[in-house]
């Protein structure tokens, strides 16, 4: 009798981890995802604050991080009330378990002989004693289950990273071919997103050799930031291949290939630090950082007059995301850091957005200076940045539908032609090729 009641303790045990755990594991998933929604939420608001409050969406917001939050709390509420259950439950067992061996115990003694008794005593304190050890083994085996959803949940998620393989795989070369340098080469090259049904460029096929500048133009969306991509490798090509210096960019170690290049993204990024760390990040394996060259670098990109009435000068600190600076800052301080790098590559992905004409006019011209041993590819939405480049390739729906001098374009694209006529007058780019 005494075995099955303990039996019987442990069984009920088992059926309230059993229930607890069925229920509480999809809960602690949806809270989870309902976590993340309402970090998105939050994040959105601060991100776009200042939209939101030209356009008086507070109110909105607010109701759609309430409604993100009451269902988070909901869930939270029923999963840890399930939860709960565990340490009363336990305890109710441990002391049913105790009180029916008592119970138990007291019947027998009392119908059993008088020399029997002190020995079935004896018996009911020891058994209880192990009944006892018995239940709260389990309830030591039961905190796993109390933590098992959380961690089962978290280590899923963790794993989706770790196990996920790279699309990118690394090759071998360390160098481009002999006596080639500066040199980036489409051949037939279409390329289409992970996932999506169409692709975004359709047979590209160009050469930029070295001290060249290339730039390519074209409506949003034609395709110019999926070519410069392709070059820095960060993804592969659909079909046809992309070379640099003769070697396929497949068959580099990244390292390798990202050392050739100097990049300026779309969108200008500082990092919390100095402006010198900041213009430096790309050091390329220098030991030090050479402030002449940070100097040198800040200069050509127009931006030593800023810089030198910053506190600490080239030592001035910047915020995180570089908030401390305007837009145009940003970016000159972007493309010194890739003058700093001294590469054979340059690539500007619409870096001079953000600059008036005059700075813009004149960065480049330092630019063609200081760096006219390298091969330069600019993407850019304003005709007076690239107008004078040794070439411009338009693209239009991911295919090159005009490939050659600012003059010969206005000869024979139409598309560069139209593109032209909305940004300046028929004198302006007659007195420009004269």
């Amino acid at each position: 009798q005494w075995p099955a009641s303990t039996g019987v303790a442990v069984a009920v045990l088992i059926l309230m981890l059993s229930v607890i755990v069925i229920f509480a594991l999809p809960s602690f998933q949806k809270i989870q995802r309902l976590t993340d929604n309402l970090n998105r939420v939050t994040r959105e608001h601060l991100t776009g604050l200042r939209v939101v409050r030209a356009y008086n969406a507070d109110q909105y917001q607010e109701e759609k991080f309430g409604q993100a939050n009451a269902e988070l709390t909901n869930t939270n509420l029923f999963a840890n009330r399930l939860m709960a259950m565990v340490g009363p439950g336990m305890t109710f067992i441990m002391s049913g378990l105790s009180v029916s061996i008592y119970w138990i115990g007291t019947y027998l003694i009392n119908r059993a002989a008088v020399p029997d008794r002190i020995t079935l005593f004896s018996n009911m304190v020891v058994f209880s004693s192990y009944a006892v050890q018995v239940v709260m083994a389990f309830m030591m085996v039961s905190m796993i289950f109390f933590l098992m959803p959380r961690a089962s949940i978290s280590a899923k998620r963790i794993m989706e990273v770790l196990n996920t393989e790279s699309r990118i795989i690394d090759g071998h070369e360390t160098a481009g071919e002999e006596g080639v340098m500066g040199q980036v080469e489409f051949r037939n090259v279409s390329f289409k997103y992970p996932d999506a049904e169409e692709p975004v460029l359709r047979n590209i096929s160009f050469t930029a050799k070295q001290g060249e500048t290339v730039a390519f133009i074209g409506a949003t969306g034609s395709g110019k930031t999926s070519v410069i991509n392709l070059i820095s490798r960060f993804y592969d090509v659909t079909e046809g291949e992309v070379l640099v210096d003769g070697v396929n960019v497949r068959n580099y170690k990244q390292q390798t290939l990202h050392n050739k290049i100097g990049y300026v993204p779309q969108r200008a990024v500082l990092f919390s630090g100095t402006v010198a760390s900041n213009v430096s990040y790309g050091d390329n394996g220098r030991a030090e950082v050479s402030e002449k060259l940070v100097k040198a670098a800040v200069e050509i990109a127009q931006g030593t007059e800023f810089v030198e009435k910053m506190d600490g000068q080239y030592q001035g600190r910047i915020s995180q995301g570089g908030a401390n600076v305007s837009g145009g800052q940003k970016q000159r301080l972007s493309i010194a850091r890739a003058i700093y790098r001294q590469p054979e590559i340059y690539i500007f992905d619409d870096s001079f957005s953000a600059l008036d004409y005059r700075t813009d006019r004149v960065l480049r011209s330092a630019l063609k200076q200081e760096t006219g041993h390298a091969t330069t590819l600019i993407v850019a939405q304003r005709i007076g940045t690239i107008k004078d480049a040794d070439r411009i390739i338009v693209l239009d729906q991911g295919e090159i539908v005009g490939n050659g001098t600012h003059e010969e374009l206005m000869a024979n694209c139409s598309t560069y032609q139209e593109i032209a006529y909305s940004q300046l007058s028929k004198e302006e780019l007659v007195h420009g090729q004269e």
